[in-house]
């Protein structure tokens, strides 16, 4: 006999929906549905991405290199990709287990900044992989958005008991 996963219960009208994740939809609440495969898919597929992003900065460093401008010139763009690459990490670190909401400072910027976060774009997909290992990347912060929904319906709900809908008479 082949063991079928229990159903979960249906959510009552007006009751908190779970906001979706890339890749994953809304599978991160329960964890089925292929969520364990799509968790193996998003990392493998981030380190394939991160490893072409290192490949396409080590072809410009070695452009660079094959100039003849000297070692300090390709000393100062590997510090540089490696400063970027340590900036875009600690983003998306936080992005991934904080929220978007929480950045500030430096890390909120997004166009002054945007060509930061391209050179150190394999950093971050490195980020995004090892955060991938862990959750769905965002699913830490989706699911405590979601308990405070449920956490205030739940109030909502249990204020009402008695009457629903009518009023008391004085």
């Amino acid at each position: 006999m082949s063991e079928q996963p229990p159903t979960p219960a249906p959510t009552p009208a007006g009751a908190p929906e779970p906001e979706p994740i890339r890749w994953f939809g809304t599978t991160w609440l329960n964890r089925d549905n292929g969520y364990w495969l799509r968790r193996v898919a998003v990392s493998v597929g981030s380190l394939a991405a991160a490893a072409a992003a290192v490949l396409l900065l080590r072809f410009g460093v070695e452009g660079v290199a094959l100039s003849d401008n000297g070692g300090f010139l390709n000393g100062l763009l590997t510090a540089a990709i490696v400063v970027c690459s340590m900036m875009a990490v600690r983003r998306t670190w936080k992005v991934l287990t904080e929220g978007k909401d929480k950045l500030t400072g430096w890390m909120a910027e997004d166009k002054s900044l945007g060509a930061v976060w391209m050179i150190g774009g394999a950093g971050s997909l490195l980020a995004y992989f090892a955060r991938s290992l862990v959750e769905a990347p965002g699913e830490a912060v989706r699911r405590a958005a979601h308990r405070r929904a449920v956490e205030q319906y739940e109030k909502r709900r249990a204020g009402r008991s008695g009457r629903p809908g009518g009023k008391r008479k004085g």
